[in-house]
């Protein structure tokens, strides 16, 4: 039966890794940089890891995926106001 929880796990994180680099849009990326990061969370402590799995659940989940959304923001609503554009 654990043996089984691993390959869930470890199937969970290839298929949103993926995800994560296929996407083009960088606030979704982080969206699924969040997920992915749960999924790293949950297959540390499967494997018997609670202190990583902790670590990972506080920054892969929440701290990355915030301050890279946090970044999108701001990089949008400087081009919006066109403070980007040279003339």
């Amino acid at each position: 039966m654990a043996d089984a929880v691993v390959v869930v796990a470890l199937l969970a994180v290839a298929g949103l890794a993926t995800a994560a680099v296929a996407n083009r849009d960088p606030a979704r990326q982080a969206l699924v940089l969040a997920v992915l990061g749960t999924a790293l969370a949950v297959l540390f402590t499967v494997l018997q890891a609670p202190d990583v799995g902790l670590s990972q659940l506080a920054v892969g989940s929440a701290l990355t995926p915030l301050l890279i959304m946090l970044s999108v923001r701001k990089v949008r609503r400087r081009s919006a106001h066109g403070k980007d554009s040279k003339q």
